[in-house]
């Protein structure tokens, strides 16, 4: 009788202790990332096992609309120039390039590229300072004939092009509207890389005589401009944006005549 009792009160016991363990490491278990393991519910006799994916805590992303979680990105941009000078171009750089006709001459814009690297600095929710480097082409095409209609069966014309380079150094600061969507506004210094002239004359579409003319040193080597423009920046880090440059600095270093840089671009971005 006495062993019985014994034998009964060891049982329970044993089943106490082992209830004690079972609750105290369910309550202790953690996964990877410190949070608290759920405790399984427990599967009724005979129902089908089920193979249990690990979950873990989501990392954070990259998040146009608030940009304070993501810390400093850098980025690569690239893209299509339309470049223009306002004011006295035509006078500019017929007059640089040695090049005076006397006939009709129209303006149109010189298409180029331009690349560089950004980096986005957050600033606060939706709110950004991005600074950057880049190479861009610009300039102007300048056509103009021959001012004698007997000789227009010639289609004798002259081509002279602005080719100027520069790196463009902007401050801007970028404004999400809505997630993925911002503007961008900014200031602008530009150094000059290289300034040419390039006057191309041709008869019956022949080309009859072409030549460059290196006119940098009567260029200032500094110029200023305002930016500002629209883009859409995606969460894989893809983007799109389209701006203006407007030129802020006379080109001429000697004051001789004003010519403005004007440059519309489109292009594209990769943040990291």
């Amino acid at each position: 009788m006495k062993i019985s009792r014994l034998s009964g009160g060891l049982a329970a016991a044993c089943l106490l202790i082992s209830a004690t363990c079972s609750t105290a490491s369910a309550q202790g278990a953690r996964d990877a990332y410190g949070n608290p393991k759920a405790v399984p519910s427990p599967r009724p006799m005979g129902s089908p096992t089920t193979r249990r994916t690990p979950s873990y805590a989501k990392q954070p992303t990259y998040s146009t609309s608030n940009s304070t979680t993501s810390g400093v990105r850098f980025g690569f941009r690239a893209g299509l120039n339309m470049a223009d000078l306002q004011g006295d171009a035509v006078q500019s750089f017929t007059t640089l390039a040695g090049y005076a006709p006397d006939g009709s001459i129209s303006k149109q814009l010189r298409p180029g590229f331009y690349a560089g690297l950004y980096a986005t600095l957050p600033i606060g929710p939706g709110f950004a300072i991005e600074p950057g480097i880049t190479y861009a082409e610009k300039g102007a095409v300048l056509r103009g004939t021959l001012p004698f209609p007997a000789l227009d069966f010639l289609n004798a014309n002259v081509t002279g092009t602005a080719r100027l380079a520069y790196i463009d150094v902007p401050v801007l600061a970028k404004v999400f509207i809505t997630p993925g969507l911002y503007l961008y506004a900014g200031p602008q210094a530009s150094f000059l890389v290289s300034g040419k002239a390039r006057v191309d004359a041709s008869v019956l579409g022949f080309s009859a005589y072409k030549q460059d003319f290196d006119v940098s040193n009567q260029l200032r080597k500094v110029d200023f401009a305002a930016v500002a423009g629209l883009g859409y920046q995606f969460e894989n880090g893809f983007g799109l944006s389209a701006g203006y440059d407007y030129g802020l600095t006379s080109l001429d270093a000697n004051n001789r005549f004003s010519a403005y840089n004007r440059v519309a671009k489109v292009g594209l971005n990769y943040s990291f």
